[in-house]
């Protein structure tokens, strides 16, 4: 069974391949959507990652999403606290 994670990429190689082809965001996700039925990302996702891919190498691209901490940045929770108490 593959994880979301796992699934996520799979699709976004999709992306990455059909629109190299040439194909259209809404091309591609019409193709998509029938292949992934309710697991396939938004349209609003497809068009993000289409112009994400659009021009650059398909060697130099990087499909997983960059490491992150888990822990929000300091900065960012103390202006959410101060609008919590304002």
């Amino acid at each position: 069974m593959a994880t979301s994670n796992d699934l996520l990429i799979k699709q976004r190689s999709v992306i990455e391949f059909l629109a190299a082809e040439g194909c259209s965001a809404a091309n591609i996700h019409a193709r998509m959507k029938t292949v992934y039925g309710e697991m396939c990302i938004s349209d609003c996702a497809v068009r993000k990652w289409v112009r994400i891919f659009k021009g650059k190498d398909p060697r130099e691209t990087i499909l997983r999403d960059r490491k992150r901490s888990g822990r929000p940045l300091p900065h960012r929770s103390q202006l959410i606290e101060r609008k919590l108490t304002a």
